[in-house]
């Protein structure tokens, strides 16, 4: 795969590269990004994950959101819910994809969480390096605080990175985590303010950069390997299993049961 061929070809993603440092920027219409329930953003980042991943070209990767949100919207009990076999089949299918494809990619990788991160954190937090605006927040407003069980990635993710009780305590309760907290529980490597990130992201890619293409791309694959077989064992089972709940969620809806 070359730059070429992938570089334009996503409507929510601005990808450009330098020496081997390609920068990727989230957007919808060119403002913060907004992920829905399937389709869009969910499968263009898997399939842009890949293209970066079979491109060796690639040395470092800087992945960041756009204005003064990493992602969003936040959830809502007012949002439809997709209750079908085929739609859950794209949504196990591009949820699997998005996860192994991010890290499939063998450069290193740094991301700049410029704001609150809504909606799936955890493709910033999976970065090599994670740095963060002073008014960046992490939240899971998706998932269990919106009746839907947090199997995409979210049920490993968090207790594997915050600790197995607090990342359960986090998902059960909807709890918001500003920068200075996650920084505290070694989710977030360095704060500061929002006008400082990409120059810090730059001024540590070029350093990584110095490094010859074999170290770069094997010290990220020590990093993953552990991540991919904890991910290979649970996140196509999590994804079932949100899957049946949501689908339930969404007859009991339909009935006027409420949940």
């Amino acid at each position: 795969m070359k730059f070429e061929e992938y570089a334009n070809k996503y409507d929510n993603i601005r990808m450009s590269r330098v020496d081997g440092i390609l920068e990727v920027v989230f957007h919808t219409d060119g403002g913060p990004l907004q992920w829905g329930h399937f389709g869009g953003a969910h499968t263009q980042f898997a399939d842009a994950f890949a293209d970066i991943a079979r491109d060796p070209e690639n040395r470092i990767v800087i992945m960041a959101g756009t204005g003064d949100v990493f992602s969003g919207p936040p959830a809502s009990e007012d949002e439809p819910f997709p209750g079908d076999a085929q739609t859950w089949d794209e949504i196990f299918r591009t949820g699997t994809q998005l996860t192994t494809s991010l890290l499939n990619i063998d450069a290193l990788v740094i991301s700049c969480i410029n704001g609150p991160a809504y909606r799936h954190p955890e493709v910033a937090l999976l970065a090599d390096i994670v740095l963060a605006a002073d008014g960046a927040t992490i939240v899971d407003s998706a998932h269990f605080p919106n009746r839907v069980t947090p199997g995409d990635g979210m049920n490993l993710v968090m207790p594997l990175l915050m600790g197995y009780n607090r990342g359960r305590y986090f998902l059960l309760t909807g709890q918001t985590l500003d920068a200075r907290e996650a920084h505290s529980l070694g989710l977030v490597n360095e704060v500061m303010p929002r006008e400082d990130l990409m120059p810090r992201a730059r001024e540590l890619a070029a350093q990584l950069n110095r490094q010859n293409s074999l170290v770069i791309r094997y010290t990220r694959r020590l990093f993953t390997h552990p991540l991919k077989r904890a991910v290979h064992d649970v996140l196509g089972y999590g994804l079932a299993l949100e899957g049946l709940a949501y689908i339930d969620e969404r007859a009991r809806v339909a009935a006027g049961q409420g949940s």
